[in-house]
């Protein structure tokens, strides 16, 4: 599928001035990244971003930041035929285990199922939000591939020049 649209990241501040880098989640992986790979883990809702945000405990300082995206070849994962065709579930997607799979076995199988949508050439996956609080309609773009034009267009608005 193709996301047109506004997507938008709640951000610790350390990586504020860095809103494109994706380098919080290359250093300690996420959920659909293993460590080493660089991702932007972005939300279709400001309030989506903010529980993402707020995973554990009070919430902490943040800075939100908010995208205008065109990505032409985003995996859907609420498309269950898809999922089985590439031998993954929803239930694995789901799973909260994938921080002990990736302490025990190296790789969580959500950042394997990520390498291969990688290697066939997505540039992001969209999947709903597991966040505490979070309804079914909150979904995450999970962006491995960006830049300043087609096809993986992603483009920070800062028109005021905020964060330089």
């Amino acid at each position: 599928m193709r996301y047109e649209g506004k997507l938008y990241r709640a951000l610790n501040p350390i990586y504020a001035r860095q809103p494109l880098s994706g380098r919080g989640a290359e250093l300690y992986g996420g959920r659909f990244n293993p460590k080493g790979m660089p991702s932007l883990y972005t939300s279709l809702s400001v309030l989506t971003a903010l529980r993402e945000a707020n995973q554990v405990g009070s919430l902490q300082p943040t800075t939100l930041v908010s995208y205008e995206a065109d990505i032409e070849r985003v995996f859907d994962t609420r498309d269950e035929a898809a999922l089985q065709a590439l031998g993954m579930d929803a239930e694995t997607i789901a799973a909260a285990s994938w921080r002990d799979e990736m302490k025990e076995k190296g790789e969580a199988r959500t950042q394997t199922f990520a390498r291969r949508l990688v290697s066939d050439g997505y540039h992001g996956l969209l999947v709903r939000s597991f966040a505490p609080a979070a309804r079914g309609d909150d979904l995450n773009l999970v962006l491995w591939r960006w830049s300043d034009a087609l096809p993986c267009r992603l483009t920070l608005i800062d028109d005021e020049g905020r964060l330089s």
